[in-house]
């Protein structure tokens, strides 16, 4: 690999041995371990991890033996199942660039990586993660483990152009040359709102990587939108308070302890019931765009995108419960009984219960909530219109 990457890329496989010890090494790493494993001392717990690791000698073999696992149990313990449908692209030789909604901080990528194992596909993703969530050196060194490439944040506009010429030449020789298969979200950071609208500005990125047409250059990236339903945000009421700081003091701003708490809420809390599914890749379609002017592709190419991953959206009874309620009429009453209604409604007024603001602005929360449920509703049904 050209060392021009050196900044940027995931771990290669002969540096998981280094990475892992590094790991076993580090201060708050240790002390994780130690919360997840209290009964157990520092040398023997770091013993047990070694044995673990004995035969890992790829990335993706670290992803099998240990990630897995993990993503397994956060499954089985925070959801109440999950599905994936796949069935539009092919588990062959072929390789991806899933470019999704983007639900949840850490699990987006890794439950999409999981799926593809348990699903019989051949690889994993590399993933595109800001490195404002990568704030300790045990998380940077874990997510480099887990194939993620740095997205930088908090740029000039100068470096912002070339952070993202190196990330777009990356992501194209990761996907030619390495033949892996990549994950990114459709926009910067989460829609707190649940509103999904592909930003032009990541398709813009990815066409700077190749010479050529931008329609030749996200051509080569085998494109590839991927729907992410929850039944339940866990990080719904954490969203809401965010809005509500951001009402009342627009400079306010998320601190890292809120990104780690975020972070936390996000892997650990209750998810109901988890969809992903795939729309035909891009390349099926994208040569219709051909014709189109420089200054209009990527925005024709976004709102297909959106359309297709609007359509695949799976809806839950308190997704048309919330619609209506945010509406105040009963148009999708068909979707869900007066039980999901009263369900619903006692989820909601308990995520209330957990904002801890001075100033709590119950009304205000409540439209917030009720709008992120209701949007995946009210924007599937103008993708089918």
């Amino acid at each position: 690999m050209s060392n021009e990457f050196d900044s940027i890329r995931p771990y290669n496989d002969d540096e998981v041995k280094q990475a892992v010890n590094d790991l076993l090494n580090d201060r708050q790493f240790n002390a994780l371990m130690k919360g997840l494993m209290p009964w157990l001392p520092k040398g023997l717990r770091n013993g047990i991890i070694r044995i673990g690791f004995i035969g890992v000698n790829s990335v993706l073999g670290f992803q099998k033996r240990f990630m897995n696992p993990v993503v397994g149990y956060i499954f089985r313990k925070c959801s109440t199942g999950h599905t994936f449908d796949c069935s539009n692209v092919e588990k062959g030789a072929a390789r991806y660039s899933y470019i999704s909604n983007h639900r949840d901080i850490v699990l987006d990528s890794a439950m999409l990586s999981y799926q593809l194992i348990e699903n019989g596909f051949e690889e994993t993703v590399e993933i595109g993660i800001g490195d404002n969530l990568l704030i300790y050196s045990w998380i940077r060194t874990l997510a480099r483990l887990n194939r993620t490439f740095i997205v930088r944040r908090g740029l000039s506009p100068r470096e912002l152009l070339a952070s993202s010429q190196l990330m777009s030449r990356y992501i194209h020789y990761a996907l030619t040359e390495k033949h892996a298969n990549m994950w990114l979200a459709q926009r910067e950071g989460r829609a707190k709102d649940s509103s999904d609208h592909t930003q032009e500005a990541v398709l813009k990125m990815l066409a700077m990587g190749k010479e050529g047409s931008p329609i030749d250059s996200l051509r080569e990236l085998n494109i590839v939108p991927l729907t992410i339903s929850y039944e339940y945000d866990p990080c719904d009421y954490l969203k809401a308070k965010e809005f509500q700081l951001k009402r009342d003091d627009p400079r306010w701003k998320k601190s890292k302890q809120d990104d780690l708490e975020n972070m936390k809420v996000g892997i650990l809390g209750k998810k109901g019931h988890v969809h992903y599914e795939m729309a035909e890749p891009i390349n099926t379609w994208i040569d219709e765009l051909a014709d189109e002017p420089r200054t209009t592709v990527f925005k024709s190419v976004a709102e297909r995108m959106d359309r297709a991953i609007h359509s695949h959206y799976r809806l839950y009874p308190g997704n048309y419960v919330a619609a209506d309620l945010l509406a105040g009429d009963t148009a999708h009453a068909a979707h869900y009984t007066d039980k999901d209604k009263q369900t619903f409604e006692q989820y909601l007024q308990s995520r209330i219960d957990l904002i801890d603001l001075e100033n709590k602005d119950v009304a205000f929360l409540r439209q917030c909530i009720l709008t992120m449920y209701a949007n995946p509703v009210l924007n599937k049904e103008k993708s089918e219109a």
